[in-house]
């Protein structure tokens, strides 16, 4: 091939990648000012983790907002320990327990990315002994891999004995297997919390990276991380920068907790970290959104941590001061949705000695962590009220999806349609079921009718994109405004499969640019 031609073709084809991508735009933000608007919630903030530290006698506890992939605030109370009194600090280290099982996650789906496991293998191609282990009925599938990763394995919820086992040894786990694990329900047909399952994947972890769990952790999702103060045994820890853990007797005296080191059981529970590298971890989860065309630098696909963040395996509906939750379980997180938020995600972590909490807004590029030196004191109560603090400054607002070329090229085909009550540039753009749907003759009259009704238009809105492919506007007419709503078709090109023309109701906002919460911005309401 000549030079010229094959440069020429090379040129051609990057214009189209190109051109494709523009299809595709990104979401942003657009306040220049949203950090500096967010963090004047700090002060409460810190007012209301205050509060929770000494009204539940916490000995020491950090807390950290992360905004934009920075730890933009960061604040403590109390002390690491309560006979060296040295204070905590954000580089003080703390037990995070459950927290761990994300980072398990990320193992797996490290694994699964480079071919070497399938979230639908039978746990038995890694661990030998689930191919004779006795199943709770005569149709109940295999256990999966994906089964670990959503607590739906069918095991026991075992949280008092499991937070007990973090030291138990290779030899143990394998005692136990070659006895068979009790079911309290199916494979795969409910949501119960399993260690024992998180466990398990830390030995899948090893079998099937050929390193020992720990290690590949370490090595793997830690150091690439930057997270340098984090390690799965607490001896690697300096202790002059570790939290002691305290539990609080009867009496009120605090006692130490003995530290359990890490063994078989330290992938559903043993890793430890400050606040630096907890920021770090919870940005990173964050910088997979959203989904976008530059580079990936892991060190775990965006796409899989999107994946890990969604959710899996619903658990519960709860209401509580007439206020609705709907939650359930990713891969090692759990995913949750309110009144307030569509998408949020977050895991606790308890332990004897220590309490944890990390959640974050995926579309919002927002987060916060706590961590405490007392037994379960997971503070997710202060997290979640930080959230109230922070959406009155107008800041907590999701990213803008910008108007595609798509839906900008079809909103002025649709403008001309109304304006010139166009049948012909409609059939140019219109899917084969629009016609089908409503008739032509039927159509135009109820188009001809909308226009007597809404007067001659002076304006037309820009779009609001509910996706790259589905789109709402606004126009401006003497009689009242009318709202357009469409939907593009999933054929190349896209064609106008759904068209509708409608008066405004008085009460009715008008659109704006972005929905004001993860809900579309309609606020749950008493």
């Amino acid at each position: 091939m000549r030079p010229c031609l094959a440069l020429a073709l090379l040129l051609a084809s990057a214009a189209a990648a190109q051109t494709e991508a523009t299809n595709y735009p990104a979401a942003r933000f657009t306040d220049a000012g949203r950090k500096a608007k967010l963090l004047a919630a700090a002060a409460d903030i810190d007012a209301a983790f205050e509060k929770y530290a000494k009204a539940q006698n916490i000995p020491g506890m950090v807390w950290g907002l992360v905004i934009d992939g920075e730890l933009a605030h960061v604040r403590s109370t109390g002390v690491r320990d309560l006979t060296a009194k040295d204070a905590v600090t954000a580089e003080t280290v703390f037990r995070i327990a459950s927290m761990t099982k994300s980072f398990t996650a990320l193992a797996i789906l490290k694994l699964r990315d480079a071919g070497k496991l399938s979230l639908e293998d039978p746990v038995s191609r890694f661990i030998p002994e689930f191919a004779k282990m006795a199943l709770p009925t005569s149709d109940a599938g295999p256990v999966r891999i994906r089964h670990l990763l959503t607590h739906g394995a069918g095991f026991p919820e075992d949280n008092p004995w499991g937070d007990q086992q973090l030291g138990a040894t290779d030899a143990d786990l394998a005692a136990w297997l070659k006895k068979g694990i009790p079911f309290s329900t199916a494979p795969g047909s409910a949501y119960e919390y399993s260690n024992y399952g998180f466990g398990l994947l830390g030995r899948i972890v090893t079998k099937a990276s050929g390193t020992d769990y720990r290690k590949y952790v370490e090595k793997e999702i830690l150091a690439p991380l930057g997270m340098s103060s984090s390690s799965l045994e607490y001896t690697a820890i300096p202790a002059a920068r570790r939290a002691t853990g305290y539990r609080r007797k009867p009496d009120g005296a605090f006692e130490e907790e003995k530290p359990l080191p890490h063994g078989a059981f330290g992938s559903m529970g043993g890793l430890l970290t400050s606040a630096t590298d907890l920021a770090r971890y919870v940005a990173f989860h964050l910088s997979a959104w959203p989904a976008r065309d530059e580079a990936d630098h892991g060190p775990v696909a965006r796409a899989s941590v999107r994946e890990m963040n969604q959710l899996w395996r619903p658990s519960a509906l709860t209401a509580a001061r007439g206020k609705a939750q709907f939650s359930g379980y990713g891969y090692g997180l759990r995913i949750s949705s309110d009144c307030r938020f569509a998408h949020i995600v977050g895991h606790g972590g308890g332990l004897p000695g220590f309490g944890s909490y990390m959640a974050w807004l995926p579309e919002f590029g927002v987060g916060m962590f706590a961590m405490a030196n007392k037994t379960y004191s997971g503070p997710s109560g202060p997290i979640n009220e930080s959230w109230d603090l922070l959406l009155p400054t107008g800041a907590l607002r999701p990213r803008e999806l910008p108007v595609s070329p798509l839906l900008s090229s079809m909103r002025d085909s649709i403008v001309k349609v109304w304006r010139n009550a166009d049948m012909r540039e409609l059939h140019r753009v219109a899917a084969m079921n629009l016609f089908l749907d409503v008739p032509e003759a039927q159509r135009s009259n109820e188009l001809a009718q909308a226009r007597t009704e809404a007067g001659a238009c002076s304006s037309i809105g820009d779009v609001r994109p509910e996706n790259w492919l589905r789109g709402v506007f606004d126009m401006t007419c003497e009689k009242g405004p009318v709202r357009v709503n469409f939907t593009l078709t999933p054929t190349q090109p896209p064609a106008l499969q759904y068209l509708s023309f409608r008066r405004r109701n008085p009460d009715e906002p008008a659109i704006t640019a972005a929905p004001t919460s993860g809900l579309n911005g309609s606020f749950c309401r008493e």
